[in-house]
């Protein structure tokens, strides 16, 4: 693995990149809004090997190693923003095969990154992703900023993203939790996703419904697979890996030319 900060579009992002696989894609993870490339602990490396892929980490701008956001202040169209970064950095890095992996947030801005930059993008695994607000999204944020002001939370945050994590929970609740997100949606992008897709969600997701699911694989131009896990919540990855790792892999294999 080579780790290293990587300077794009005037920002500096941690990266980790492994190429262990000659010839093959790199999978490309993108966390969530409290995540970072470390909380993903061992999943990346269990994929890629189960999937015979190389692999790309990274911390988004303001989250665990990469440098601080400028300003806690989001617009609504943060995450098509994230994307455009996204895009900058692997472009840099000379990947143009990525197969990405996101998650919650990480999951939209696989979508629009899928999107808008087709010939860079080669499928998709969205996880728990968002294409519009619902009522159950608002009151999922509106619970985990709670338990960061009642409960140790801040302690276990910072110790992956030091001193970054008063801003980092601002920028995601307070857009999340403004009336003008309300009527935030991405829809209009999904017919421009061409590359194969899966998204995967549980059942007992607290922070979104199967609508996500359904309103976007019957949306997208190219081929779409949804993996429902009952008994499941918003982190199929850390609940149930080994289902996540299968289906995933079954996936990348499939679409990336071997079975």
């Amino acid at each position: 693995m080579t780790d290293k900060l990587v300077t794009v579009d005037g920002k500096t992002l941690y990266t980790e990149y492994t190429s262990a696989f000659e010839g093959r894609p790199v999978l490309v993870f993108l966390h969530d809004s409290l995540g970072s490339a470390q909380l993903w602990r061992d999943f990346p490396e269990q994929l890629s090997q189960a999937a015979e892929c190389n692999v790309l980490l990274y911390d988004r701008l303001g989250y665990g190693k990469s440098y601080p956001m400028a300003d806690h202040y989001r617009t609504n169209d943060y995450m098509e923003l994230e994307a455009d970064l996204l895009n900058s950095l692997l472009e840099k890095l000379g990947i143009s095969d990525a197969i990405l992996f996101g998650h919650s947030d990480g999951g939209t801005i696989a979508l629009i990154a899928a999107a808008k930059y087709p010939e860079r993008i080669k499928a998709v695994i969205c996880e728990a992703g968002h294409i519009f607000v619902e009522n159950i999204t608002v009151q999922g944020v509106q619970d985990a900023l709670q338990a960061y002001r009642t409960s140790d939370l801040p302690v276990r945050l910072r110790k992956y993203h030091g001193d970054k994590v008063e801003m980092l929970v601002r920028a995601w609740t307070e857009i999340w939790l403004s009336e003008r997100f309300r009527s935030w949606t991405i829809e209009y992008l999904l017919q421009d996703i061409t590359c194969p897709l899966l998204f995967i969600q549980g059942e007992a997701d607290e922070y979104g419904t199967l609508d996500q699911v359904e309103k976007t694989v019957t949306q997208v131009s190219g081929t779409a697979e949804k993996y429902i896990i009952p008994d499941t919540g918003h982190s199929p990855h850390k609940e149930v890996p080994e289902r996540v790792i299968s289906r995933a892999a079954e996936f990348i294999q499939r679409i990336s030319g071997n079975t």
